[in-house]
């Protein structure tokens, strides 16, 4: 069994912060249901939309997406199917998770339902 506050032993304190601000951001949208698993937290709505990788110093977002998004803040692209990507965003201090987060956030809380 996998708690939440487990994955955030070792962090720095930034990291808890970036993560409620990220699930505040997403309870705005309507019921959001906190999955931890062993290696991320899913965010779920009817499915996941959204998971949080930790790590010492930031968070990896993985949000599902309809098409893919020109943004130099995305790391990682990977297209799951014709019309599904899944594009992770490296999030360092609560101040990224800014509107740009939030909008490509409530698509992937969209895409869930």
């Amino acid at each position: 069994m996998h708690t939440i506050e487990q994955h955030f032993d070792g962090s720095e304190p930034q990291v808890r912060a970036v993560y409620d601000k990220l699930v505040n951001a997403a309870r705005t949208l309507g019921p959001v249901e906190e999955d931890p698993k062993k290696t991320s937290i899913h965010l779920n709505r009817r499915t996941a939309f959204a998971g949080v990788a930790t790590r010492k110093s930031a968070i990896i977002l993985t949000l599902k997406a309809s098409s893919d998004i020109d943004d130099a803040r995305i790391v990682k692209h990977e297209q799951a199917s014709a019309n599904r990507w899944h594009l992770n965003i490296r999030l360092e201090q609560p101040r990224d998770v800014d509107a740009s987060v939030v909008r490509w956030l409530k698509q992937a809380y969209e895409l869930a339902e």
